[in-house]
């Protein structure tokens, strides 16, 4: 991945999962099973224990990885090729069919920046036909400085991703769903965007490449109604992305 030295252009970083398809859907909960039996397996703990354990981790590192590789020993290569095979992923991927047209007009170089491991990643790209739009894609093995794990929302990372690049942080805007991965990018001059496509369950959308753009269905009382400060702008589609200034 190389960046050009003169480079002046926006750049986007795009989170994957509820950001461009329906992870909660296709993936959380499969994912989240296989970790607390990872944990079962590893840690030697019952089942309940074990998926408490696992929550505590993401709830405070903010990735149950960084917690097992800190306190457990766990090698962090293992657990994301056993946690992450999701048989039929595929067949249960979702998003908005607009997406990738929204995508292929938008100006600027394209990354995505994930903390998810890249088999996974590209597994979901590919099946989604968007790995041709992007000019890059960081994921959480590429997020390791002085031999640790350093994912989102690490401010350590994101300097270094930048710097990688030859980029200034007010040429960058996160597009993301998780809000304190956007605190951690304002605090360095990034813009972010938030995608609220995905919350709570509400979106209705494609399987693939059907006909339906995507369309939200509100629930009252549990989509959040506030804007953080540091959110630069709150999206339901990527469409909108072309009116930002």
């Amino acid at each position: 991945m190389s960046a050009h030295p003169a480079a002046r252009e926006r750049v986007w970083f795009f989170d994957l999962d509820n950001t461009l398809h329906d992870a909660s859907h296709a993936a959380f909960g499969p994912t989240n099973r296989a970790m607390t039996d990872y944990i079962v397996e590893h840690l030697g703990l019952g089942a309940d224990e074990a998926s408490a354990l696992r929550q505590h981790y993401w709830h405070h590192y903010g990735a149950t990885l960084l917690g097992l590789v800190r306190h457990h020993g766990v090698r962090a290569a293992h657990f994301l090729e056993q946690t992450h095979r999701l048989p039929g992923l595929e067949e249960r991927l979702r998003t908005s069919a607009h997406d990738r047209a929204a995508l292929k007009r938008l100006r600027g170089r394209k990354f995505i920046l994930t903390n998810a491991p890249r088999d996974y990643a590209l597994r979901v790209m590919n099946a989604l036909r968007l790995t041709p739009l992007f000019d890059g894609i960081l994921c959480i093995e590429d997020m390791a400085m002085f031999g640790q794990p350093r994912p989102k929302p690490d401010a350590r990372m994101f300097r270094h991703v930048i710097a990688r690049l030859k980029l200034r942080p007010s040429q960058c805007v996160l597009v993301e769903d998780t809000l304190a991965h956007q605190k951690a990018a304002h605090g360095l001059g990034m813009r972010s965007v938030w995608m609220a496509r995905y919350l709570d369950g509400r979106f209705k959308g494609t399987l693939r490449d059907g006909i339906n753009a995507g369309q939200r269905e509100a629930k009252v009382g549990v989509h959040p109604c506030h804007m953080p400060p540091y959110v630069y702008a709150r999206i339901f589609s990527l469409k909108t992305l072309h009116t930002l200034r």
